[in-house]
């Protein structure tokens, strides 16, 4: 038992680790919906921990306390929303304030309270065990504010376009297996006219646009319901409230467009390249030019990428990556590195943590729109699909789509495709390397034979 102890001890010259205070003026904050405890160094204050209530006026009382007794660093829990009023309260008082993950801060087991909870995140933040989580600048913030608040119109919106098909689908009206879209423009003519009290199935497919493939006849047959009333009232209300979350769509969409032309750092507009419709959704105005002159980028030249990606990319994080020194700490914010569970030297699973990152999201969405690409990114996106199952390929390719951001952003460089065909070509030497060198330890040479083109 000795000589097992003495191999436990640390080899000569190297240094015990101690713990050190490397934040002696740290609070921390257990954040509630109606009130706030807080906790600074015992030596402080008589009374360390003190309770707050989350009106207006108590938070500025809170930040006057905190000032008093010295505090210059705080500490605090993501609960819910309610943190944000008092972040934003406290960042612009001038304090350090790190925003930490609930799970990271955990204290020992049977033993939780308001009052525990923030003297341990004082504890932990006093000697620097805590790291802050994500959060850019307020322009940025409010940028982000905008995008969230447009998709949740958009989904809102898609809920009606549910409805409708659902009532249409009551009355036995078939619009939508012979017309791909009925939101579309022959979708909303042939609604409105029916809203409108129109019956006639040949007079409806008679609004039909010139590049439907169906025939007259086909949408007349696909128009003979039962037309009861509760449905057609259903149908109406659907359509009502679709037009009215549209208005609500052009609004969210001028105060996009004002938000972006504020936070314009860079003049000129973007190079013309691969031509390519616009994204369905995407909002009216000019979003790659205002996208361009604000990052000083054009982040739509990568494959996969379309206008709508990018302003999620750009909501969510920015264009300042100062706050990631290196790209592998961007990918990992993302949640798109691979994960690293090993124990006794040997690694349990590599696969990549679960986080609901709305940009890790939309370059997953990318990603798998690569499949029928004719370039580099759409090649590579195909090879790892032989490789792995789709999840894996589509988390793969999306990591490196975030590598490409994160170069763009920081270097300023322009993305140059080079083709599907130097990717698969840089993928044969690649492969013959390896090979030549296998061969070698073998004993043996690689012979490469050029096969006729």
């Amino acid at each position: 038992m000795a000589a097992r102890n003495r191999s436990l001890n640390l080899k000569p010259g190297r240094a015990r680790q101690v713990l050190t205070l490397t934040h002696p003026n740290a609070a921390g904050i257990d954040i509630g919906s109606a009130s706030h405890y807080v906790a600074v160094p015992p030596d402080r204050d008589d009374e360390p921990v003190r309770e707050f209530k989350s009106f207006t006026a108590d938070l500025h009382a809170l930040a006057d306390w905190l000032q008093a007794c010295g505090v210059d660093t705080v500490a605090m829990e993501s609960t819910g929303v309610y943190w944000i009023p008092l972040y934003e309260l406290l960042d612009r008082r001038g304090f350090t304030v790190l925003l930490v993950n609930a799970r990271h801060v955990k204290n020992v087991s049977g033993r939780k309270s308001d009052v525990l909870d923030c003297q341990w995140l004082q504890q932990l933040m006093t000697y620097g065990l805590l790291r802050g989580a994500f959060r850019p600048a307020d322009a940025v913030c409010a940028l982000r504010s905008l995008s969230r608040q447009r998709e949740m119109l958009l989904k809102s919106q898609g809920r009606q376009v549910q409805h409708m098909q659902k009532a249409l689908t009551q009355m036995n009206i078939q619009l939508a297996n012979v017309i791909s879209d009925v939101v579309g423009e022959t979708g909303q003519k042939i609604l409105r006219a029916i809203v409108a009290g129109e019956r006639d199935g040949q007079v409806l497919a008679a609004m039909k646009n010139v590049r439907i493939r169906a025939t007259t006849e086909e949408i007349a047959k696909s128009l003979e319901g039962n037309w009861r009333a509760e449905h057609l009232f259903a149908l109406k209300q659907a359509l009502a409230a679709f037009d009215f979350i549209g208005t609500q769509l052009a609004e969210c969409d001028c105060e996009l467009a004002a938000q972006l032309a504020s936070l314009q750092a860079h003049a000129g507009t973007p190079a013309k390249g691969k031509r390519r419709g616009r994204a369905r959704n995407a909002p009216k105005f000019d979003l790659r030019a205002q996208l361009f002159q604000m990052c000083g980028v054009d982040l739509t030249r990568i494959d996969g990428i379309d206008v709508t990606t990018a302003l999620v990319v750009v909501s969510e994080v920015g264009t300042d990556m100062s706050r990631f020194p290196t790209v592998k700490h961007f990918a990992c914010w993302l949640g798109l590195c691979p994960g690293t569970k090993i124990t006794g030297g040997k690694v349990l699973s590599g696969k990549t943590k679960r986080c609901a990152n709305r940009a890790a999201q939309a370059l997953r969405l990318a990603a798998a729109a690569l499949r029928s690409s004719q370039s580099a990114l759409g090649a590579y996106f195909r090879r790892m699909c032989a490789r792995m199952d789709k999840p894996k390929a589509v988390t793969a390719a999306a990591h490196k789509l975030a590598r490409l951001i994160y170069t763009m952003l920081t270097k300023g460089e322009e993305y140059t495709d080079q083709g599907q065909d130097y990717y698969e070509e840089r993928y044969r030497q690649r492969v013959l390397r390896q090979l030549s060198q296998r061969a070698e330890k073998l004993g043996m040479k690689l012979v490469v034979s050029e096969q006729p083109a």
